[in-house]
């Protein structure tokens, strides 16, 4: 199915929060796994693990370890889940992709640190293309390299400065169900799109606080519509854009308690005198994000790092046809 021609866009509310401290302790990514199950990718300095959590929001145990030894993390970044639910980990510590199963155990894991084709030094975010080969940040190299699944090298491009192609420590991708391909750069404040072999195709962003400006953005994902997310890390917010990079609208945080949350404060009195006396309104807001994901049936998940939560919204849109949204306005203004 290609995508619509256009979009109503009838509104992204707030859906509900999921997580609390204690359990999802810094959570910087997520994987969307079956039967309702995520995979919520946590890490502090000297700790990492992933959190098995449903999306009904009860916590479903914990797998991986902190280290250096085959199968553990140090300081992981991305966290993907294939159609077999294997879990793909960057770990920029350890300059490798480790691979495990959903029970946790060692499938295999690849990279070594270095510049030369299939190195890696730093490597952040991660995705698959249609064909389940993986795309890869290559961040202190300044690129974009390609593998298989097994980490065979495919292909590259990129290289250090702030030119059409160049990236200065890039961080997020994404890859979207065209085959283009979307890098969060980093130190330019901006995100470039590519054709799958690496063309140049856009840009847009530019470093500030304003609509459509970043400060340092992390993580970028695209829907299904072609609607593009990217978490302004430095800005503390996730900015939505169109298909051709005109910026929409944008979203500072909306979190309510998540479910476990209440059910932990109902038995402590001391955190319910707290937050009896703490100002609502700066609660709900995001504090450092990192990552975002959009699932299939249009929920955002945001890791709100800061804090130890996960905040989700839920795009309503309706596809239009080209009898039902005439051409672009030279004047636009918003009547209804």
């Amino acid at each position: 199915m290609g995508r619509p021609y256009g979009l109503l866009r009838a509104g992204f509310p707030f859906y509900r929060t999921l997580g609390m401290r204690r359990l999802t302790n810094f959570p910087v990514d997520l994987a969307i796994g079956k039967e309702d199950c995520l995979y919520i990718l946590c890490r502090n300095e000297g700790a990492a693990l992933i959190r098995k959590y449903s999306t009904e929001d009860s916590d479903l145990g914990e797998i991986g370890s902190y280290g250096s030894e085959p199968g553990q993390m140090t300081w992981p970044v991305t966290i993907l889940a294939d159609d077999e639910e294997n879990l793909y980990l960057s770990d920029e510590a350890l300059h490798r992709i480790t691979i495990i199963d959903s029970e946790g155990e060692l499938v295999d894991s690849w990279g070594e640190e270095g510049s030369g084709a299939g190195q890696l030094r730093r490597p952040a975010g991660m995705d698959f293309d249609a064909e389940g080969n993986l795309y890869l940040v290559d961040s202190l190299n300044h690129r974009v390299q390609k593998f298989t699944r097994q980490g065979k090298f495919l292909g590259r491009w990129g290289g250090y400065g702030c030119g059409e192609g160049q990236f200065n420590m890039p961080w997020g991708i994404a890859v979207d169900e065209l085959g283009d391909v979307y890098v969060a750069d980093w130190r330019n404040d901006r995100v470039q799109k590519f054709s799958a072999d690496g063309a140049f195709l856009m840009a847009f962003g530019s470093p500030g606080c304003g609509d459509g400006q970043f400060n340092r953005p992390s993580g970028v994902d695209v829907d299904l519509h072609g609607d593009i997310y990217v978490v302004d890390r430095g800005n503390n917010r996730v900015q939505l854009f169109n298909q051709e990079g005109r910026y929409v609208q944008q979203f500072a945080g909306d979190a309510t308690l998540s479910t476990v949350a209440i059910n932990f404060m109902l038995t402590n009195a001391f955190p319910n005198r707290q937050r009896d006396m703490a100002k609502l309104e700066e609660q709900k807001l995001f504090r450092r994000p990192h990552s975002v994901v959009v699932s299939e049936d249009g929920l955002m998940y945001v890791p709100d790092t800061g804090s130890y939560r996960v905040q989700v919204y839920r795009k309503e849109a309706v596809e239009l046809d080209e009898t039902q949204l005439v051409p672009p306005l030279r004047a636009p203004s918003l009547a209804i």
